[in-house]
């Protein structure tokens, strides 16, 4: 089995240089050499000889060791994506880079052991192991099928490490390609609502945002705008409550709460809103109760008139009055004409208050969360409000008109609150999806970005992510470490469910060894060879009997074809990425826009002053 040390010393370059300065010496002495010149000839035209054979094996080795220095930082503007988009349409470009496999994994194996401080040229290693991607012949344009997108991406990466960088790139082709986007950020980076923004600037009405810190310049988005059944709204609400079990009581009797609430609001002829949902549950359903059984009453007992009840004439408040249309309803119209929107409402209104509050304790803080403040008319938007002219949208709304959606949660600001919002929000987008998936037979493609997705990780992101391709969405979510699922959902068999309906995984610096492991180990193993030099001698009473050996063994096992710390040593907006069909690509990418002064000359680096 052949086998060359691919970072020994350069003894092609050697010999090289040897058989240079004979020719050079042999070249002189010919014209001084006052006897036959013909040896010196001979010796010349050898030295050439030489000089050509051993030229090429020089170069090769030489250029190999000087691509170990890497690459500058690339900046590319909007128009030179849209060119490089030109060439394949229907694929997704990733930046540049090369397909990594065991030749690589063998190379890099080598080098570590030769040690990199010795072999690459100048600083580069301080800035993040360059030579990675110096260990290619080539690189060229790294494509991804759109069509694979649809089976969901996941980048992975710590801070700095350049998953908003990479972000940019994927939403400008989004929106290039004339799609709805919707963009969950936590952080609220502005660089990142620059770029989407950036890229509507030839549409600008498609561009919608949402930020909680700034009211004044945010659209306002109904999360209970779309729904087919009650039970939809309440389960939309529930499915973001905190939960400890599989089979809550508490979420379960809040589910219900909020369905007979919903269920009484629909029957008075409102729509739904969060603003109102906390005034029945916390203030009580006595009001809501006399307005559904007086209407209900007037279309079921067209003959009934309030005077004639003498128990209603008496009563002197909302709760009397509520009481006395609740005996009217059992009464008559209850045993032939029933209503379990109406029966419902009236268990509610008739159950031990001290024990309803216990019950909905875990929904009071959630609703008031979404309520309290400027998040009230943000997120229960009044459409016959004069005095607000902000626009209303929602997640169906967005999606119909082919919107680009970036909504920021200001989780620094308030993690709890910005967690709730975009739990509420993927909920509602989940019911959008279902409704898609049942009543469009082709639905538009719809792409959905989500940011330190561990901050609203919750089950309806899981049902995205499990059934969100049939609607037509393909969903990309960035985390840092996969431990941040597994303490968000209290579970890391949750954690692993979420991050197993990820065909395509991209992988920035990772720093935690738990991460480094995850992503290492969906790569396929590879066969790694390791020259072993061995020596040993024994000497005898005898000096004549010394005796001696000098070896080498070359043996083969199996490997990582991409080491876990390796992962670790990634310079900004450098990648390893397991594409969908199963193809490994060492990659890099650029900066959407031109460099800042104190980036230019910088290699390797180059990133915005924000954290990716």
């Amino acid at each position: 089995m052949a086998y060359s040390p691919p970072w020994r010393p350069n003894f092609e370059g050697a010999a090289l240089l040897t058989w240079l300065v004979v020719a050079f010496v042999a070249a002189v002495l010919q014209s001084r050499w006052p006897l036959h010149q013909a040896p010196f000839q001979a010796l010349t035209l050898l030295a050439v000889a030489m000089i050509l054979r051993w030229l090429p094996s020089a170069l090769r080795h030489g250029h190999r060791r000087a691509k170990l220095g890497g690459l500058p930082q690339r900046f590319l503007t909007p128009a030179e994506l849209t060119r490089h988009r030109r060439a394949r349409p229907g694929d997704l470009w990733l930046g540049w880079g090369f397909d990594w496999n065991s030749e690589h994994a063998q190379l890099a194996l080598d080098l570590i052991r030769a040690g990199p401080h010795r072999l690459v040229p100048g600083d580069a290693e301080t800035l993040g192991a360059h030579w990675l991607h110096g260990l290619a012949d080539r690189e060229t344009p790294v494509w991804l099928p759109i069509a694979h997108s649809a089976g969901h991406l996941l980048i992975v990466g710590t801070t700095g490490a350049g998953k908003t960088r990479l972000l940019d790139l994927l939403v400008t082709q989004a929106v290039r390609r004339g799609e709805a986007v919707v963009i969950l950020d936590p952080k609220g980076d502005q660089d990142l609502q620059a770029s989407a923004r950036r890229a509507c600037a030839e549409q600008p009405g498609r561009f919608v945002s949402f930020h909680p810190a700034f009211p004044d310049r945010s659209h306002r988005i109904d999360p209970l705008y779309s729904f087919n059944r009650a039970t939809e709204l309440a389960s939309r609400i529930a499915a973001i409550l905190p939960s400890e079990t599989g089979n809550d009581p508490f979420k379960n009797f809040s589910q219900m709460a909020l369905s007979h609430v919903i269920g009484g609001v629909l029957a008075a002829g409102e729509r739904p809103s969060l603003v109102m949902l906390r005034r029945y549950l916390e203030g009580g359903v006595d009001a809501l109760v006399e307005r559904v059984l007086r209407e209900y009453l007037k279309t079921q007992a067209p003959g009934w008139d309030p005077a004639s009840s003498r128990s209603l004439a008496k009563a002197n408040d909302t709760n009397a009055r509520a009481r006395a249309l609740v005996r009217l309803y059992q009464e008559k119209l209850r045993p032939s004409k029933p209503s379990s929107v109406i029966d419902g409402l009236v268990s509610l209104f008739e159950h031990d208050k001290v024990h309803f509050s216990k019950m909905v304790a875990s929904l009071f803080p959630l609703l008031n969360m979404l309520t309290a403040g400027e998040l009230g008319p943000l997120l229960s938007p009044d459409s016959d409000d004069p005095k607000d002219p902000r626009p209303i949208t929602a997640m169906a709304r967005i999606l119909e008109r082919g919107q680009v959606a970036y909504i920021g949660l200001d989780s620094l600001s308030d993690t709890l609150v910005g967690a709730a919002i975009g739990s509420i929000l993927i909920a509602d987008l989940a019911a959008v999806a279902g409704d898609r998936y049942n009543y469009t037979p082709k639905p538009p493609p719809v792409n959905v970005f989500i940011d330190e997705a561990a901050e609203v990780v919750n089950d309806p992101l899981i049902q995205l992510l499990n059934k969100g391709r049939g609607a037509g969405l393909r969903l990309t979510i960035a985390t840092q470490t996969f431990a941040d699922f597994a303490a968000r959902t209290g579970s890391e068999a949750k954690a692993r469910q979420l991050l197993g309906n990820l065909n395509t995984l991209i992988a920035l610096r990772v720093l935690d060894a738990e991460t480094q492991e995850y992503v290492t180990a969906s790569l396929p193993k590879t066969r790694l060879k390791t020259l072993m030099r061995t020596q040993a001698t024994s000497t005898q009473r005898n000096p004549l009997e010394h005796a001696g050996n000098v070896g080498e063994r070359l043996m083969e096992e199996e490997g990582e074809l991409f080491q876990p710390a390796l992962l670790g040593m990634l310079p900004d907006l450098h990648y390893i990425a397991r594409l969908a069909g199963g193809r490994i690509v060492k990659g890099r990418l650029p900066i959407l826009g031109a460099p800042k002064t104190a980036q230019v000359g910088a290699r390797g680096s180059g990133c915005p002053s924000r954290d990716d």
